[in-house]
């Protein structure tokens, strides 16, 4: 089986992230991307609690090609400091591991 990760980021702005999921499905480097939203977030900046509405942005792709999926949000994204992770997925279903590996690069 191929390493197959869901990396995920969040963003304010709805557009923002519908650029995100539009570039990393066009490059393949995410086989699928869903734009979730809106959520609620609480976090710590710059010394304050902050709580905010955001996107979430799901990206299903491989290991190997994190980087590139980092380097790619980064470069669409607005934060200072975007969130970028990834979960492997520690099972996927035989047809949707065949299109996934078709669908990325």
């Amino acid at each position: 089986m191929n390493d197959y990760w869901l990396i995920t980021t969040t963003t304010g702005d709805h557009a923002v992230a519908e650029r995100i999921a539009v570039q990393l499905v066009e490059q393949r480097l995410a086989a699928c991307v869903q734009v979730s939203g809106p959520i609620r977030s609480t976090y710590h900046w710059q010394g304050a609690i902050e709580t905010g509405e955001e996107w979430l942005v799901t990206a299903k792709s491989r290991s190997d090609l994190f980087s590139r999926v980092e380097q790619t949000i980064v470069g669409l994204h607005p934060y200072d400091v975007p969130e970028v992770v990834a979960t492997p997925l520690t099972a996927v279903g035989a047809a949707y591991g065949a299109w996934l590996a078709a669908s990325l690069k």
